[in-house]
This record gives C-alpha cells, sequence and structure tokens, in this order.
C-alpha cells in the first residue's frame, strides 16, 4: 500500500511516517514547511500548501497512491477563536484533499477529527453517536464537524470509503507548540508560572504512539471498518491541574502554579469512550499519563 500523510511535519505525522517507514512501508508525505525532528521524514516529504487549488495534482507524487491520512491542520482551539481564518484553513485543506482522491481514484481516505466535536454536553464519557452540532463551542470545532460531513458527502458521492479518527490531546515528543503539555515542559524547566486555564478542567491525554497505532491498525483493517468513526484516546480524563503538578514535580521546578478562568471555546471536561476502538480495531492504549508524562519529560530533555 502507498500511503499519503498530509501534515507530514506535524507532531502525529512525524510520529506516524517515521513509524511507517520503519515497518517498510510505502509513504510519502506534503507539509508546508520542512520536517525539523526527522530527516528521513523530510526525505520524503513534498513542500507545498494544501489551501491552494491543485497543488497536490501539481505534485510529484506517486501515481499509485492507495490511501490517504489527512492530518493537516491548524489545531490550537483558543489561536482559532482569536483568528478564525485558521479554521477556513482547515476546511480548504480537506476540500482540496478530498478532490485529489476524488480525481485520482483513491478509495481510502482517513481524517482527523478531534474530540472538540463534542463539545461541553457534561457526560462522564463520551461514544462516538454523541456528536451535536449545536455543542460546537469553537471555530476549530466547527472545522472539525464540518470536515466530518464534508468527509461522509465525498464517501457517498464519489464511490470513497473513509475513516474518521476524534484525537485527544495527543502528546509525547515532536512538539514544540504553546499545547499544554509542551508548554508546561518549558515554562517548568525555566521555573516560569504554570497557569491551568479552568481549575476543574479534565481531558484525556493519549500518548503518541497509541495514537499512531490505531491510525496503523485502521490502515491494515480498513476494508473491515470502512466508513466507521472512532475515539483514539487513553480512555482516562486527568485534569489539567494534575498535569501541571506533575510536570512541576519530574523536573524539579519552583514554579508557581496559577488557575484562571476557562478559556472561550475550549472543552472542559472530556474521556473517551473507546470501546468501539478496542472491538473493532483491536486498539489497545498501553501508555498510562504517569508513564507517558515521564517519557515526555525525558524526550524534552534530550532535545532541547
Amino acid at each position: 500500500m502507498n500511503i499519503l500523510v498530509t501534515g507530514s511535519s506535524g507532531t502525529i505525522g512525524t510520529r506516524l511516517c517515521e513509524t511507517l517507514l520503519k515497518q517498510g512501508k510505502d509513504v510519502v508525505g506534503v507539509d508546508w514547511v520542512p520536517n525539523k525532528w526527522q530527516p528521513n521524514v523530510e526525505a520524503i516529504t513534498t513542500h507545498l500548501d494544501l489551501r491552494e487549488d491543485g497543488a497536490l495534482e501539481k505534485a510529484k507524487l506517486p501515481k499509485d497512491i492507495d490511501a490517504i491520512v489527512h492530518l493537516a491542520a491548524n489545531a490550537r482551539v483558543y489561536e482559532l477563536v482569536e483568528d478564525p481564518s485558521r479554521a477556513r484553513d482547515n476546511f480548504l485543506t480537506l476540500f482540496n484533499a478530498l478532490e485529489f482522491a476524488r480525481k485520482r481514484g483513491i478509495k481510502r481516505f482517513l481524517f482527523a477529527s478531534s474530540r472538540e466535536v463534542y463539545g461541553n454536553a457534561g457526560a462522564e464519557k463520551y461514544s462516538e453517536e454523541m456528536v451535536k452540532v449545536d455543542l460546537c463551542e469553537s471555530p476549530y470545532t466547527a472545522s472539525k464537524l464540518g470536515g466530518e460531513a464534508l468527509v461522509q458527502a465525498y464517501a457517498r458521492c464519489y464511490d470513497m470509503d473513509a475513516v474518521i479518527f476524534r484525537f485527544s490531546n495527543v502528546y509525547g515528543m515532536y512538539d514544540d507548540s504553546v499545547r499544554v503539555v509542551p508548554l508546561f515542559l518549558r515554562l517548568a524547566r525555566k521555573n516560569e508560572p504554570l497557569t491551568v486555564f479552568g481549575k476543574d478542567k479534565c481531558l484525556d491525554f493519549t500518548y503518541i504512539d497509541d495514537t499512531v497505532a490505531g491510525v496503523i491498525l485502521t490502515l491494515e483493517k480498513f476494508a473491515d471498518v470502512k466508513n466507521e468513526t472512532f475515539n483514539l484516546a487513553y480512555g482516562q480524563g486527568v485534569t489539567i491541574l494534575h498535569l501541571a503538578e506533575t510536570i512541576k514535580s519530574l523536573t524539579a521546578s519552583t514554579s508557581a502554579i496559577t488557575h484562571a478562568e476557562s478559556r472561550t471555546g475550549e472543552v472542559v471536561r472530556f474521556t473517551a469512550d473507546i470501546a468501539k476502538a478496542k472491538s473493532r480495531l483491536g486498539y489497545s492504549p498501553k501508555v498510562s499519563f504517569e508513564e507517558g508524562i515521564q517519557r515526555s519529560v525525558e524526550w524534552y530533555a534530550a532535545h532541547s
């Protein structure tokens, strides 16, 4: 199988491409920025702007692509509240990837959605059927809800099969953004304050290798799970306060932990029901929050 990964220079894209290459798979990537982490992933990445019409068609990509894993997106929720044009980018990149698949006759399309699509419904755990459009909290959420709808439309209209993933707070390596885990790690190492937005905010943190394992399982079992949606998470909630305390302890930091109100557009409590992914994919996350944060501390200490 020849696999195209969009967003191959991003956190999940880098680890997915790296893992597929180690397994001897045929994989190519596209991204608008170079891969700063892995030279072997950069070597198979074509630089282009997915927002541009026809960019994929003009690129020198293999003719025999069998599957597209569409990861490319602007993914920071609050940044898209501040600048909603970044949500428009998400729609454009997805549309152009789907159009490329339609024109090339590529039948397998895997789309990275988000746990943000569940909104703030107040459930203890969220299973895949619980999404409601009137719970859309932010422009980022809208780009993922709308993205899921567009993927479903292409699957129905253009003889294409698709799988939708809903990721949740993926962390571990290859991320120097202001997402909460790498941000807290940077601040803690400098003994600067860690601000928790929402004292009771509780989310489902997923170690990157578990996320990548779920995507690869789907590629391997695509014929059996096509046209389904899966939560890919760990299945346990952790408060942001506990995250801050854990990172502070592991880094022997003197950082103060401060509290602020939850920001506009953000989901405040989420734990995934991963029963469907377990039963249909054989997905079984291996890395607990405690082990994952320990690995993250070690990885960032060695790479910064």
